[in-house]
């Protein structure tokens, strides 16, 4: 199947927009709730990947299939690890089995753990024996992904004497990180991030506490595109903070230089985007702590016809695809002109963008999103537009709002 994306302008350019709760704050809290019987949660995201995660730790048994949700395999693989009595094989799909998870499974195993590759070293599926870990320090690299490193934190507070975490080089996504101690700390966990080192105390139990999930940053940054590249729309989107976990909330500060300002409506909790007259310049980002907003502003510039340049995308390779393989490939058939390095991507200005291009998304929801605000500028197909599930069930129903036609072939 495939989406046929045209954009006919609305006399009401302003819209309100309700996106599903963070799928990062959900992942991190459901697994917290498993530990913590005491934690309550609202707002819950309803992508995919949470469902999966949810599924999963319902189960002590069996075979645990989480499709293409890499944090559930990563979280799962943590949280089964640390169990006791637990016998699981986690798998998912061919993707994920291409996707390594060595670095997370040599940590558990220097803490004790036991776990088995079934195929391929390195990588899913693999086999969990759920014991008691007792060692207290763990090292790991923390220049690859910062789902590693979360996954540690998460059991720390249920293992006897805590955990501190050593990170090894580099520390990529550290608002993800910081996104987590938060998390920890609301619940009542003593922890700490200092320098290279994670410290974090051991706790039995927790007051009963209920935790409301915000809503989406990462999924709020294609509704800046459409902004972007409109000529006057107004969207509000609604519970959002000003003071936000989440890193992707950086969005709000690099789209004006695309042009877009951000209100925040405190009173309600959501914020307005709207147009701002300014000059718009070619753009140099490093986006090491934001690495899942990269694709939404790769497409925002090349849409707006200015360069860009990318850089602290290394993690963007060991994602649902090869993020920057598959942006410079889908850029390249719209005009653009594009290079790519291994933690790069810069796109040079186009004066003209094509037509009736079909966007292959290599099963990852980011791609069909990232490039679904292009249909302001030019007329555009998505292949497989059910994807978006994965974060975002109803992304083309909340376009249709904006004036968007959405025809599936």
């Amino acid at each position: 199947m495939k989406a046929s994306l045209s954009y006919k302008k609305k006399q009401n350019s302003s819209v309100s927009i309700v996106i599903p709760g963070s799928k990062s704050e959900s992942n991190r809290l459901l697994v917290l709730q498993a530990i913590f019987k005491n934690l309550s949660i609202t707002n819950l995201s309803n992508s995919d990947d949470t469902q999966s995660l949810q599924r999963g730790l319902l189960k002590n048994t069996g075979i645990v299939d989480i499709h293409h949700a890499g944090t559930a395999m990563r979280f799962l693989t943590a949280y089964y690890a640390s169990k006791e009595n637990v016998q699981i094989t986690l798998t998912g799909s061919q993707r994920m089995q291409e996707r390594p998870i060595k670095i997370l499974v040599d940590s558990l195993s220097d803490l004790g753990a036991k776990i088995t590759y079934l195929k391929n070293d390195g990588f899913p599926p693999i086999k969990i024996e759920g014991k008691k870990l007792e060692r207290t320090s763990v090292t790991i690299k923390a220049n690859v992904s910062s789902q590693y490193i979360t996954a540690l934190m998460l059991i720390a507070p249920s293992l006897n004497k805590g955990l501190t975490i050593v990170l090894e080089g580099e520390t990529t996504s550290i608002p993800y990180i910081e996104m987590t101690l938060d998390l920890l700390q609301k619940i009542g966990v003593s922890c700490s991030f200092t320098d290279n080192k994670i410290v974090i105390e051991p706790l039995i139990e927790i007051k009963y506490i209920s935790i409301e999930v915000e809503s989406d940053w990462s999924s709020a940054s294609y509704f800046y595109s459409l902004v972007a590249l409109s000529e006057n729309l107004e969207i509000t989107l609604k519970s959002f903070r000003k003071n936000s976990l989440q890193g992707d909330s950086e969005v709000s500060e690099i789209y004006k230089l695309l042009g877009v300002e951000t209100i925040f409506n405190s009173s309600e909790n959501s914020i307005t985007l709207k147009k701002i007259n300014t000059k718009i310049k070619p753009i140099n980002l490093n986006l090491n702590n934001t690495p899942d907003i990269a694709q939404t502003i790769a497409v925002t510039c090349f849409g707006k016809g200015i360069g860009c340049k990318l850089t602290g995308l290394k993690t963007l390779k060991i994602k649902e695809t090869d993020r920057l393989f598959a942006l410079k490939t889908e850029l390249e058939k719209l005009g653009a002109i594009c290079e790519i390095t291994e933690e790069s991507l810069e796109v040079s200005p186009s004066q003209k963008i094509k037509s009736d291009i079909l966007i292959n998304t290599y099963q990852d929801h980011r791609m069909a999103m990232a490039f679904a605000p292009l249909s302001l500028v030019t007329t555009i197909e998505i292949e497989e537009p059910n994807v978006v599930s994965k974060s975002y069930s109803t992304f083309w129903k909340d376009l249709c709002k904006l004036g968007i036609l959405v025809q599936y072939k």
